[in-house]
Parts: C-alpha cells; sequence; structure tokens
C-alpha cells in the first residue's frame, strides 16, 4: 500500500467562475469584479495549463481531460470531490452538495483512465445520498492515510457522519472525526472540505490543529497522527485562507517525493516550516490565484489521484 501516487487526474475547464451554488459555505470564494467571464475563465485555463506543465516537468503522468461547455460546472477543475481511485480496482463516486456540481460526474473520464491501462474493477456508489440531502465530497471531505488505514474527516454541510462511516467500512479504513472551524465575520463555522485545513503525506501532515476547538477532538487527531510517525507542521487559520493546508504530496521522475501547491501557500509558509517540509521531499508550487479566489479551492482540489491497478 502506498500513500503517493505518480498519475493524477485532472480536468481542464471550459467555464470556470465562482460557483453561486457552493459560495454559501465556501467562505474563501469571490467575484473578481469588473472581469469579464470569458476573461476569469481564460486566466484559470492560462493557470491550469502552466501547472500541468511543471507536474509533467518533474515527471509526474498528468491525465487532463477537458470540461464540456454544455453542461454548465464551473468547479469542473476540482475533481477530487466527486471521484476516487484505489489500488485494488475500486472507485468512490461521491454526493455532491451543488446541483450544478453533480453534471460534473463523467463516466467518459473513467473511460478514459482504461483506454491509459488502468483497470477499474468496481464502482462504490454514494449518490444516492443527494436524494436525502447528504453528502461527503471525495477527497475533499476525506483525508487518507492510505498506509495506517485511517481516514480523517472534519464534519462541514459537505461532510456526512453516516456516510463517511460507510465510506470507512467500504473501503477499509478507520475513522477519525473531528469538527474545523474557521471565523466568518466573528463567528466560527465549519470549514467546508478538510483537505483546505488538513494533508498528510507519507512522513508528515501539514495541519491548522487551531481550527479544532474541541480539546478531546484535536487531541485525539494528534494522537493518531503521532502513533502513525507523522512530523506535524502545524499552520494558523491565516495560513489556511491562503491554502496552505491544500496540498498533495505526488511522486515525480525516478519516484522523487514532491509535495505540491500553490504560489500563495508557499509564500505564506515560515522558513522553518519550509525547512521541515524539504527534510522530507522537494516542492513545488504554481500560481493559482484566479482558480483560487474564484474557486476557493487550490492545488490539492485540482489533482485526483489515481491509484488503480495497471490492466
Amino acid at each position: 500500500m502506498q500513500q503517493t501516487t505518480n498519475t493524477i487526474l485532472m480536468v481542464r475547464p471550459v467555464n470556470f467562475r465562482m460557483n453561486e451554488q457552493t459560495a454559501v459555505n465556501n467562505y474563501y470564494q469571490e467575484t473578481l469584479d469588473g472581469i469579464l467571464p470569458e476573461t476569469v475563465n481564460a486566466k484559470a485555463q492560462k493557470e491550469f495549463d502552466s501547472y500541468v506543465e511543471k507536474l509533467r516537468g518533474i515527471g509526474v503522468n498528468v491525465v487532463v481531460v477537458n470540461d464540456r461547455l454544455e453542461t454548465d460546472t464551473p468547479d469542473s477543475i476540482f475533481p477530487n470531490n466527486w471521484v476516487s481511485f484505489h489500488a485494488n480496482g475500486d472507485v468512490g463516486l461521491y454526493s455532491m452538495f451543488a446541483e450544478n456540481r453533480r453534471l460534473e460526474r463523467r463516466e467518459d473520464i473513467l473511460e478514459t483512465l482504461e483506454t491509459e491501462g488502468f483497470k477499474i474493477n468496481n464502482i462504490i456508489d454514494y449518490t444516492g445520498a443527494e436524494v436525502e440531502g447528504v453528502f461527503l465530497e471525495g477527497t475533499g471531505s476525506i483525508i487518507l492515510d492510505r498506509v495506517n488505514r485511517k481516514a480523517y474527516c472534519a464534519l462541514s454541510p459537505r461532510a456526512d457522519e453516516d456516510l463517511f462511516i460507510e465510506f470507512c467500512e467500504d473501503f477499509e479504513y478507520f475513522p477519525i472525526v473531528f469538527t474545523a472551524n474557521q471565523t466568518v465575520d466573528g463567528a466560527r463555522k465549519p470549514i467546508y472540505h478538510t483537505n483546505v485545513m488538513m494533508a498528510i503525506a507519507e512522513n508528515f501532515a501539514v495541519i491548522c490543529l487551531s481550527s479544532i476547538d474541541d480539546k478531546k477532538e484535536r487531541k485525539n487527531v494528534i494522537k493518531h497522527l503521532k502513533q502513525d510517525g507523522k512530523e506535524i507542521i502545524d499552520i494558523t487559520e491565516k495560513q489556511v485562507t491562503q491554502f496552505a493546508g491544500n496540498m498533495l504530496q505526488v511522486k515525480g521522475v525516478n519516484d522523487e517525493r514532491y509535495l505540491i501547491m500553490s504560489q500563495s501557500a508557499y509564500d505564506c509558509l515560515t522558513e522553518i516550516q519550509l525547512q521541515t517540509i524539504r527534510k522530507h521531499c522537494k516542492i513545488l508550487s504554481s500560481s493559482l490565484e484566479t482558480i483560487e479566489t474564484c474557486g476557493g479551492g487550490s492545488a490539492r482540489c485540482m489533482m485526483a489521484e489515481v491509484f488503480l491497478p495497471k490492466a
């Protein structure tokens, strides 16, 4: 069982903008006033292409699929919320909070991976929960420690506890549940996705511990990370707003490990935090300013890890 993969699925946007349906509980989204929608999309495409080029430059196998114009899907650039790919050939399909995001789920994307030589044995489908208004948004809601078979989930309107437990039973993970909050207009409100405040790599974890207000829950999370030998890199809530928690470790050429993050995440990290990361792996950053501002997501959200076996 491996924590990192060399293959990433990414979806190139055709109609990227601030999604009004997700802005209700994603407090990181903003509109770019006075900028035409086609300009916003063009900027996002430029950031996307540059990011893919950088990933391929270090030897990451990036499978790029184009979004479709006919399905108005402004958030298609974040595929990790609707699908996950596992080493035993299982694929998870997830229940999505925003109605227009449900259109992002595409069978042809799974077929594309099969034509790339990957094997899909079984699809585990949680999309039926949408009818009941119950959601679990893939590896946005769930942070997987694949080696130690633990799954971390910060509960929110997009991460239902019962559905998370069901996922853990199906995929054989031990569940670690908590609530992570942020201050919005003076009130503490749940962070919409776990992967905004937490990332797990092979030997370390980046996490905003102060966002877990409940001391018992915080202690429990720390206990599990330490138990599994993870060095904890604690980030601040201010760093979370710069997407310093939205990172992913991948394998490049010759199995070299890289931690992937946006430029804004990189720029807000302290020298000590950067040194700690570099002890374990190299860092790759890319400017994702438009995508972060309008989409409220960053480098991690844009990558769906492919762990599927080769056919």
